[in-house]
């Protein structure tokens, strides 16, 4: 079995293992003809369970075989054109080099004499990201898992940061203190805020939903009135989360307002730029985050935006001081000495432990591209995203509800003949399950106003204003074919 480990010995057995391996990818890339196949559950689920896993195969083109029935043919596939669904992106191929490089070597981003090299990358790609926040030189962050990791890090520093100052604060009472502190989002803003609140320990209705206007923005006049009941009922506003790109709709809340507000109330100002943060490097559309530099707290996913394979996200804060709440020394691992001896441990700023070397995957794809590649590409679909809207727009079939800023497009079906709400969810649900069942496109689906709408993420630049026109008559096709079922069904 020792000829499976890798090190000196193997080397050949490792090049001519993965080599097979990326030939079968490339292949299945190259005949892709359809984002899905449209397998069910009940049609695959049995295959994987009929796997005996105590009985190897002891071969990796046998194994790669089965892996091509059970994963590689029925795998949802992001690179399609039609694949519009999901905040999933095309990976660009550096970054996949640098994902095979960071597997084999396998270093450990904890510390130091783990990482080495790997280390210093990391802090100088966070230094890179906070200049193009707009940070100054005394900004830091740590590499997460992704946005939710990235947003509960940020509020737990908020928690810690809440000011003893402040009207209502019982210094004598801890869990007292944690009942009366407040977080304000949107109500379009992702749901990880109020998980990461109850993961916190904070109260059930610690989270505030601030209401957004038509733009599917945060209104500033809401949350000024938010936050000075907040302070009137005795509470403590402990952090406004704003957000750069809203999962639903890709909108951008006014950051210079809520920055001024956020000053006004002495609260920790975090923005959740999972999405939006592809803006950092766009050539055409940075000024959407300007006022995103005020943050205390910023989130970025590049697995999202930059076009890497996740996982690859980050959380950035404007003072460095801040992160020591996430410290720990462990005796075994990174002793407080190591921090005079000026010894890099990136464990000391995260809520990890072991964690994957994923900032190489930015490195290379930058020494590859360049910042500004990475950001055409971003504009692309954000303009892709323009064009589908003005087909959603003219095309009387559809609602769309907002202009986009991003990427996104929320719309619905609207049949000439139906006007009973209840039955047009229905058809746009139907229409949706009957699309993914074919393999012909993937698209979401959300609610507004507690109906059901769709959704296109457009985050591939292969995808085109046809792509977008046809996907749309799937879609009107599907939905007509069910009201026509439940016509004949009610005569």
């Amino acid at each position: 079995m020792r000829s499976h480990l890798l090190n000196d010995l193997t080397a050949e057995h490792y090049r001519r293992s993965v080599t097979e391996g990326v030939e079968r990818v490339a292949a299945k890339l190259a005949a892709t003809d359809r984002p899905f196949t449209g397998v069910t559950v009940d049609a695959l689920a049995p295959r994987i369970e009929g796997i005996n896993l105590d009985r190897p195969l002891h071969d990796s083109t046998a194994a790669l075989d089965e892996l091509e029935e059970l994963y590689l043919r029925d795998a949802v596939y992001f690179h399609h054109p039609r694949y519009l669904a999901h905040l999933n992106c095309p990976v660009v191929i550096p970054a996949v080099l640098g994902e095979a490089v960071l597997s084999a070597v396998n270093s450990s981003l904890d510390t130091w004499d783990q990482s080495a090299g790997g280390t210093l990358i990391e802090r100088r790609l966070i230094d890179w990201t906070a200049g193009r926040i707009g940070f100054g030189p005394a900004a830091d962050g740590v590499f997460t898992s992704g946005g939710s990791q990235s947003n509960l890090q940020a509020l737990l520093l908020a928690r810690e940061e809440a000011k003893p100052g402040r009207a209502g604060w019982d210094t004598s009472d801890a869990s007292g203190t944690l009942a009366k502190l407040r977080i304000f989002a949107s109500e379009a803003g992702h749901f990880s805020v109020q998980k990461s609140a109850k993961l916190l320990g904070l109260s059930a209705d610690a989270v505030v939903p601030v209401p957004v206007g038509a733009d599917k923005r945060m209104q500033t006049v809401a949350l000024a009135h938010e936050l000075e009941r907040c302070v009137a009922d005795r509470l403590i506003p402990m952090a406004v989360v704003a957000t750069a790109g809203t999962t639903d709709f890709g909108s951008i809340d006014p950051l210079p307002e809520i920055a001024e507000l956020c000053a006004r109330y002495d609260t920790w100002l975090h923005v959740d730029a999972a999405y939006g943060c592809g803006l950092l490097v766009s050539p055409a559309r940075r000024h959407l985050l300007d006022g995103i530099e005020r943050a205390d707290s910023v989130t970025v996913d590049y697995h999202k935006s930059f076009f890497q394979p996740v996982s690859s996200s980050a959380v950035l804060v404007r003072d460095a001081s801040t992160l020591h709440h996430a410290t720990y020394h462990a005796d075994y691992l990174n002793p407080r000495r190591m921090v005079t001896e000026r010894i890099p441990n990136q464990v000391d700023k995260s809520l990890q432990t072991t964690r994957r070397f994923d900032a190489l995957k930015l490195w290379m794809t930058l020494r590859v591209m360049g910042a500004d590649g990475v950001g055409a590409l971003f504009d692309e679909v954000c303009d892709l995203a323009r064009k589908g809207w003005a087909l959603l727009a003219a095309d009387p079939r559809f609602d769309v509800v907002v202009e986009p800023q991003l990427s996104t497009l929320v719309f619905r079906y609207i049949p000439a003949a139906v006007t009973d709400p209840a039955g047009i969810d229905r058809a746009n649900l139907y229409a949706r399950k009957a699309l993914f069942a074919s393999g012909d496109a993937v698209v979401a689906g959300t609610k507004v106003a507690g109906r059901h709408y769709l959704k296109f993420t457009l985050l591939n630049p292969e995808t085109t204003a046809d792509d977008i026109a046809a996907v749309l008559d799937l879609i009107a096709g599907h939905a007509e074919q069910y009201l026509g079922e439940s016509l004949d069904r009610a005569s």
